[in-house]
This record gives structure tokens, sequence and C-alpha cells, in this order.
């Protein structure tokens, strides 16, 4: 019997002790109460608590998000439309705030829907449609600046707000389609006048350089033949004045000698030139008593002069 009793008392005494073990995660804080009433505070990690007579409370703390359903909100210039939000929050870690979140707030998560509601209808009535649906992010700061303002005593800090939709009316949203589809085609148009300029301008400026090119050509090729012509003309005052007056003398030489007459120039004389004579070293392939030699050229021209002159006289 004795020991019966003894088993049974300590299975109670491992139930209790197993009882008063507390483990608190680090997503997690702990609010401890005995006979109701707050008595102290659990971070994360392995704890004891008195069984039966305390209760321990624990609160998430990482961030959540709530969705404040879509409503009927009118605008500024007298639109319905139809808005959903979403919310996301986190209870502060810190032991203040989570017995604000306990005890300041009852059910804290559906607070904040009904007030994230109400503020979105507060706001969105103060803007026409055409802001409310370009001016989004303006929406979301106000809504979350709002938010935090009313909720900071219930320790939860109000991490972001988002509009999730923004519906117009039908009539509405039609017109708007066909506003964007103008605009579109504005834009469409503008961009293909901006396209056939530029192909205009290309072609434009194409044509001047290939104008251009053609004028540089014919610029060049009058310079190539003006050039041409002086040279034929330096070369001509050059040389053949040369010949022609030794084509002169040729026919002053032919007029004045006899019909068997040879005459030998020098290798240097310019009438070789023209005459097609034997070779003055060589002498001609004639009789040798015709042949005159370099030497000889003076007297003989002097003679010739002379006889010119008396065939003048007679």
């Amino acid at each position: 019997m004795i020991l019966e009793m003894l088993i049974g008392l300590f299975v109670f005494l491992l139930i209790m002790l197993l009882a008063s073990i507390v483990i608190v995660r680090p997503t997690q804080r702990g609010l401890v109460e005995r006979f109701g009433k707050y008595c102290r505070f659990y971070n994360a990690g392995l704890h004891l608590r008195i069984p039966i007579i305390e209760r321990v409370i624990q609160i998430n703390i990482t961030e959540t998000m709530v969705d404040a359903e879509p409503q009927q909100v009118i605008t500024q210039d007298n639109l319905n439309a139809e808005v959903d939000a979403q919310i996301y929050y986190k209870v502060k870690e810190d032991e203040g705030s989570v017995k604000k979140s306990q005890y300041n707030v009852r059910n804290y998560q559906l607070q904040i829907v009904n007030l994230a509601r109400t503020t979105l209808r507060d706001i969105i009535g103060k803007m026409p449609f055409k802001d409310v649906n370009s001016k989004r992010d303006v929406l979301n700061v106000k809504l979350a600046q709002s938010l935090k303002t009313e909720v900071d005593a219930w320790g939860i800090e109000i991490v972001r707000a988002e509009l999730k939709e923004i519906e117009p009316p039908e009539d509405v949203q039609e017109t708007m389609n066909k506003v964007l589809k103008a605009e579109n085609e504005k834009i469409a148009a503008t961009d293909f006048a901006t396209a056939r300029e530029t192909e205009a301008d290309g072609m434009r400026r194409a044509t001047i350089k290939e104008a251009s090119g053609e004028a540089e050509g014919v610029r060049l090729r009058a310079k190539a033949e003006a050039d041409a012509i002086q040279m034929i003309s330096e070369s001509s005052e050059k040389y053949f004045k040369s010949r022609a007056e030794a084509q002169k003398k040729l026919e002053v030489v032919d007029r004045v000698l006899a019909n068997n007459v040879k005459f030998v120039i020098p290798s240097n004389s310019q009438l070789l030139n023209i005459l097609p004579l034997g070779d003055p070293k060589k002498g001609s392939s004639n009789d040798s008593d015709d042949v005159f030699t370099g030497d000889d050229l003076g007297p003989v021209m002097s003679a010739i002069g002379k006889a010119a002159m008396g065939k003048g006289k007679k």
C-alpha cells in the first residue's frame, strides 16, 4: 500500500515537473499570469512556471499580413470605386509593447482590419478618382502613417500598407480604356512621324553627300585635265620650239646647198633630231669627199652664207 502511494506521488511530481516547463520560441514572447494577474515576462528560451497557479500567454512577434477586404468607396468626384488593401504589421518585441497588445486592445488583428477600412474610406473620399488610380504610392504612405498613429497604443508596428485593387465602375473603365487607346495611337503616330522625318533627313544628307562627291570628282577631273594641258603646253614650248628653229635652218640649208652635197653636223646638234643622217663619228655611207666633219662646220656655214648672199644679188 505504501509502495503504491509512493509510486503515485512520484508520478504526480513528474507530471507537475513536466507541466512546469515552458519553451518560448524565438518568434514569440511570453506573458506569465498568476491567478489572472500579470506576473512576469518571458523571452525566447526555456522557463519554469508553477502549474495550475500560473498561466503563460505566448504572443507571435513576426510580421503578419491581414486583408482589409474589398469595399465600395466614394471618391471626391462622386465615383464609386471598389478598393482592397493589405496591411503588414507586427507586435513589438519589448515587454511593454507585448503587454499593450494583450491588455490595451481585444483582438488587435480584427481591430487593425476595421481601422484600415475606415481610414481608407476617409483618405480616398478626399481625392479624385484620377489621383486615386495614379497615385497609389501616396495612398499607401498616407494609410500606413495614419494606422501607425492609431495602433501605437496597442504595441503594434505597422510595417507597410498597400492598395491591392482599385476597380472603377464599368462605364468609367470603358472611358478610361478609350482614352488610353487614343493616347497610345497618338504616341504611335508621333513615333511614326519622327521616324519618317529621320528617314527623310537621312536621305537628304545622303543626296547632299552624293552631289558633293560628284562635284568634287568633276573638279578633280577638270584640274587633272588643266594640269595635263599645261604640261603639254610647257613641253611644246620647251621642246618643239627648238625643233621648229632647227627645221627652219634646215630649209635654208636645203635651198643653198647643191644637190650632191652632204652635210654632217656635230652629235650635239639639234638637227640630228630631225634629219635621218648617219652617225657623225662613223661618217656617211656615201663618198667621203662630200662629207664635212664637225671641225669644218664653221667654214662651211660661212661659205653657205656667202653663197646665199651671192645668189641673192643675181
